[in-house]
């Protein structure tokens, strides 16, 4: 029912900042909870942050918490996080997903995923 991209991955040195967008198909994008997720090499996969339909609501991982933001825009179909002040152990693929409410999507149940995005982080 949702297929999700994502872009704005790349390289960038420590401290800088990258833009990732999560474009989702039809005009339902409005309708789930929105979230993104990182997997580095050998690594398990886990929560860096999560919006309300409305995006009023934010949840965030504890290591990324004051350097990330989550954000959407309904009308364009399209989820937002912006990251500043990146770290090298920030180096990962980075996932968007949706799901029913953003509860679910912080215990990882989620209804839809991207293909994901390379963020890598040079020291």
């Amino acid at each position: 029912q949702v297929q999700l991209v994502e872009s704005g991955g790349g390289l960038v040195q420590a401290g800088g900042s990258l833009r990732l967008s999560c474009a989702a198909s039809g005009r339902t994008f409005g309708t789930y909870a929105m979230g993104w997720f990182r997997q580095a090499p050998g690594k398990e996969r886990e929560f860096v942050a999560a919006i309300s339909r409305s995006g009023i609501i934010t949840s965030y991982a504890d290591s990324v918490k004051g350097r990330f933001t989550i954000s959407r825009d309904n009308a364009k179909n399209t989820g937002y996080l912006q990251m500043n002040r990146l770290k090298p152990e920030d180096t990962a693929v980075y996932y968007c997903a949706v799901g029913g409410e953003l509860g679910a999507l912080t215990r990882y149940d989620c209804d839809y995923w991207g293909q994901g995005t390379q963020v890598t982080v040079s020291s």
